[in-house]
């Protein structure tokens, strides 16, 4: 019997979720991907198969917020995106998404993320 790594379990959970999380043109998938060092989320229309929106935490514009410690791999960071993406979903005329964990455990960088995105107008 062949052992599972922490991330083929991953993404098996994964892959039940999304049998029944689709993204629609009026409520698009707000999906997450964590790896160790940064995080980042995209917001995608499935029946068209379009990235609408994305942001992480190896953009341009959150480099110069960054101080010598802090990394991409921290809850802070995951705030900025969940802030930077809602920003750029607004732009975009996207207010409601279904959320997307990405098979990962809702704590942690996930929460947050999620947590920012919601107080910055994303409705889900």
């Amino acid at each position: 019997m062949a052992t599972i790594n922490k991330n083929e379990a991953r993404q098996k959970r994964h892959t039940r979720v999304r049998k029944r999380v689709q993204g629609t043109p009026e409520r698009p998938r707000l999906n997450v991907y964590r790896s160790t060092n940064n995080i980042y989320a995209q917001i995608i229309d499935d029946l068209a198969g379009k990235t609408l929106v994305a942001a992480s935490s190896l953009d341009a514009s959150l480099k110069g917020e960054k101080s010598d410690k802090s990394t991409g791999g921290n809850v802070e960071a995951a705030k900025t995106v969940g802030t930077l993406v809602a920003e750029r979903a607004k732009a975009a005329g996207v207010t409601k998404v279904v959320f997307d964990r990405g098979g990962y455990l809702y704590h942690g960088r996930i929460q947050a993320l999620a947590d920012a995105a919601r107080e910055n107008g994303l409705d889900f």
